[in-house]
């Protein structure tokens, strides 16, 4: 006996519809979420199986529009089968069913039950993936949306200062650099930065640790007591305010992004798997953390290298229709796995000579830089996917075997 479940969640509750295999609806009912919630569920599923709950003949399968999250942990817990339903597949499928347009919390539980019971097995079901992984999913996420709010906070800063003190711009190179946001947050505008001493800019760049401390105190200094426009009493004094208030938050954000990138390497460290991936090119603890959360260690996600390819978005989609046929990239995708591939493949063309020639065959073939880059990551995944199917250890000659060898100077 089969038994599906829509589930149409929210943050405070869940619609849910409990529907058979002839597609007659049982149940349905709105449920808090929560302790209470799961088990009032628990108790619709054991009214409609009744002796059959016990059978190891029976299946629960729920269809629902996440793969994360307590409540889904609890479904896997309880021995249901949990299907992650895309939003934008649910969206293609509500039309389906009504071209009106009209949608409701407890239709699209309806149409999610419908849905699991017709196609189920079309759809992906959750990962059983280990709790290492998901620790390691956890802290390369946190780490990395660490790292991107810097990259805006930065960028915050840079407008701010263009505005009304350019002369910052071109004393400091990097503008979240440990000197200049402690320089900026001493002296965040024009006048304060031309007193600052020459003692004052090197104890700043010898608590950073730069080298060379004379020259650069030397030219950050010129820089900043340099001629340049500016604005207005008052309004370069609330730019001045937004400027302390950035560095203080670029400094946080940095010791953080450091804390976390130490939980980072202490999490990959333990993965079984962590040796496998950093064997490959490109890829060292924290960009193969990021590589391992998102394909996740469950060996049976993918049946093979096409699908981890697909799943990975670098391999291409074709659009045939009649005479007509296109070959594009993949816009749908996991953006923090892509970043990090295409980020392997950038590294990979340097240090691996079989990625560099498959690199420079791709460019030969009128491929621009971002698509040739694409193709070596999509033949990266092919073979991380092999080394990790067989537990065994990059190999430059057996990764690139059938690859033409690059010419010797």
């Amino acid at each position: 006996m089969r038994l599906f479940i829509g589930d149409d969640w929210a943050e405070d509750h869940h619609d849910v519809e409990l529907m058979n295999e002839r597609g007659k609806r049982l149940a349905k009912a709105r449920i808090p979420e929560g302790v209470a919630g799961i088990a009032k569920l628990h108790k619709l599923v054991a009214e409609q199986l009744g002796e059959a709950a016990e059978s190891d003949d029976t299946e629960v399968v729920v269809g629902i529009e996440t793969d994360r999250g307590p409540w889904v942990m609890a479904l896997l817990a309880a021995g249901y089968t949990v299907l992650a339903v895309n939003p934008l597949v649910a969206a293609r499928y509500r039309e389906r069913l009504a071209v009106s347009g009209a949608k409701s919390d407890a239709a699209d539980a309806h149409m999610l039950a419908d849905m699991v019971r017709a196609d189920g097995h079309q759809l992906r079901p959750v990962a059983g993936d280990t709790d290492l992984a998901e620790a390691i999913k956890v802290v390369t996420r946190a780490h990395k949306t660490l790292i991107w709010e810097r990259t805006r906070h930065t960028q915050r800063l840079r407008h701010a200062l263009r505005d009304f003190f350019p002369a910052a711009l071109a004393a400091f190179e990097d503008l979240d650099a440990p000197e200049a946001l402690e320089l900026l947050a001493k002296a965040p505008d024009p006048a304060s930065a031309a007193r600052l001493s020459t003692s004052q800019i090197t104890a700043a760049l010898k608590r950073a640790r730069r080298r060379d401390v004379e020259t650069k105190a030397d030219r950050i200094q010129a820089a900043l007591r340099a001629p340049h426009l500016g604005q207005p009493p008052l309004t370069t004094a609330a730019y001045a305010a937004s400027v302390r208030a950035l560095t203080a938050v670029l400094a946080v954000v940095d010791t953080q992004a450091t804390a976390l990138q130490q939980e980072v390497e202490a999490h990959f460290g333990q993965h079984p798997a962590a040796r496998i991936v950093v064997s490959q090119p490109g890829l060292g603890p924290i960009l193969g953390a990021r590589v391992l959360a998102e394909f996740g260690d469950d060996p049976a996600r993918y049946a093979d290298a096409k699908a981890r390819r697909n799943y990975a978005a670098t391999s291409p989609i074709t659009r045939a229709s009649g005479k007509k046929r296109i070959v594009a990239a993949r816009y749908v995708h996991n953006d923090r796995l892509i970043d990090a591939l295409m980020f392997q493949a950038s590294k990979a063309i340097v240090c691996s000579p079989g990625a560099r020639a498959y690199y420079d065959k791709q460019r030969e073939r009128g491929a621009g830089y971002n698509a040739a880059l694409r193709q070596v990551a999509n033949r990266l995944v092919g073979i991380l996917h092999g080394c990790l199917k067989t537990g065994s250890l990059y190999d430059e000659t057996t990764a690139w075997a059938n690859q033409p060898k690059p010419a010797t100077a």
